[in-house]
């Protein structure tokens, strides 16, 4: 196993208990430095692995799901993921980096207000779609539908996520599968890092406890923000 593979899976690892903690942020922690030391894993590898994160997750807290949120979240990740495939198609590497650095580092920035936005049909959809469009290009989908459910309990917001993930991120392969943008060699770099996500999963069934005060959220948040701000400058100097 290479070095940089190593890496990539050690920041999986830590991205899953961190989403195992909080219901989302396992690509927020991992795709910063992922994108800087092995930037073929994205989107496809990184998007495969992770998928397995949120069936586990609905496995585990698989009674608090919000059903009627993630009907209609689902509904806005349909047109969501054309975009994302769009953006796969259209951007160049070093515009790619960019947008994910941007776009995680402006998600994070929002998540850090005192902002609360209301949970309608019109919301879910939309963030759905935003979160099928970043999913798809990027692999990291969750943080618009996070958003809608931030002041929630833990229990629900992991389950509701999860169980968003299971039907996003097997629209979003799919997606990227039939435009051409996954093959074979993708899919053995993902099975390389599934045991590195599985033991971040079974490391967060204990620490979930730590997070009733909210305050694994802040520091989260603080890693994404930081890592985002590198990986924009690294694409700069390119």
């Amino acid at each position: 196993m290479s070095t940089s593979l190593l890496v990539a899976g050690l920041m999986l690892s830590l991205g899953a208990v961190v989403q195992g903690m909080v219901g989302f942020g396992l690509t927020l922690v991992a795709i910063p430095v992922v994108a800087m030391v092995q930037p073929e894993l994205l989107p496809g590898p990184i998007l495969l692995a992770a998928s397995v994160h949120p069936v586990l997750s609905v496995l585990r807290e698989r009674g608090h799901v919000d059903w009627h949120g993630v009907r209609w979240a689902a509904l806005g990740r349909v047109p969501g993921t054309a975009v994302g495939v769009l953006i796969v198609d259209t951007l160049a590497p070093r515009a790619f980096f960019i947008v994910v650095g941007a776009g995680v580092l402006a998600i994070t920035l929002l998540s850090m207000t005192s902002w609360r936005p209301r949970r309608t049909p019109q919301t879910l959809s939309a963030a759905g779609l935003l979160s099928g469009a970043l999913g798809t290009a990027m692999a990291t989908g969750g943080p618009p539908l996070a958003l809608l459910y931030q002041h929630e309990r833990g229990a629900r917001i992991r389950a509701t996520l999860g169980a968003y993930f299971v039907i996003g991120t097997t629209l979003s392969a799919g997606s990227l599968a039939a435009a051409g943008h996954l093959d074979l060699d993708d899919v053995r770099s993902a099975v390389r890092l599934l045991p590195f996500l599985t033991v971040g999963f079974v490391l967060s069934g204990p620490a979930r406890r730590i997070v009733d005060g909210g305050r694994i959220r802040y520091a989260v948040l603080g890693f994404a923000a930081a890592s985002s701000l590198v990986l924009i400058a690294r694409s700069l100097l390119i």
